[in-house]
This record gives C-alpha cells, structure tokens and sequence, in this order.
C-alpha cells in the first residue's frame, strides 16, 4: 500500500485531473488510516469532479471516522445516489457491468443501512467497504471478460 500511495501521490502531484488519482490516493490513504490525509484529498477529488461517486462515498466513511457524523452521512447518502444512477452497462466504459447483482445488491444494503442513521454506523461503514470492494472486483472481472467476449464476436 505504501508503494501505491507512495506512486499515487506522484501522479497527482504532475496531474491531479489525472483518471481518478485523487480519488485513489484518498482511498488508499483511508486503508491506511490516514484519515485527515484522506479527507484533504477527496475535498480536492471533488473539486475536480463533484460528480465523483466513489470520492463521495470514501468521503462520507472518513467523515464517520473522523466524527462527522451528520455530514458523514449526507456525502455517503449522496455517493449512494450517483453511484446507484451510474452503476448501469456502460459503467465506468465497460459494455457490461454488473452481470451477477453483487454491486447492486451492495448498493441496496448499503443504502438501507444509511436510512437508519448513525445507529447502525459501524456497519455502515462496513457495507460501504464492501460496497467499494464489490466495484473493484467487478471492474476486475470486466476487463478479464470484455476482451474475451470481444474475441468471441460477443
């Protein structure tokens, strides 16, 4: 992880409009537990791109951490929001997204839990990483699988 904020901080030093780098760079420092170092760049993210819905949703999990709470929860709400608008085929360039549920599924619970408000906050919180995790492996999957059905005449 070190090597990767270490590379990450690089290209958002040249090019912070660079492809989600500050966004990334947030994330990683939030694996870290570097949450003031996390919250300084996902505000910057967001800067850039307000319609950032992962930046808004690793904002709103360091904004809980940090005690934010009410604030926490409207940026994981809003994040929530523009990522269950976007997170359609044609998702992050990809022709097909979301083929088994995972990611919708994870967006449903994650949403459900932030209704409830901050009684639920820790699991939450948790179903927001798992909600970034599930994206990761999709977007995974889809760049093994997209090019193997492209070879196909899929």
């Amino acid at each position: 992880m070190d090597k990767a904020i270490a590379a990450l901080e690089s290209v958002a030093q040249q090019d912070p409009t660079y492809k989600d780098s500050l966004t990334l760079l947030g994330r990683a420092y939030y694996q870290k537990g570097r949450l003031q170092d996390a919250y300084a760049i996902l505000q910057r993210a967001l800067a850039v791109n307000k319609n950032d819905e992962i930046a808004w949703i690793v904002l709103g999990m360091v904004q809980l951490k940090l005690g934010q709470d009410a604030k926490g929860l409207e940026s994981l709400q809003g994040g929530i929001t523009l990522l269950s608008k976007l997170s359609v085929d044609g998702y992050r360039d990809f022709a097909y997204w979301d083929t088994r549920g995972l990611v919708r599924s994870s967006i449903r619970r994650t949403a459900f839990l932030s209704t409830k408000g901050l009684e639920e906050k820790a699991q939450l919180v948790g179903s927001a990483e798992l909600l970034l995790a599930r994206i990761d492996e999709e977007e995974n999957l889809r760049r093994v699988e997209e090019p193997r059905e492209r070879q196909r005449g899929g």
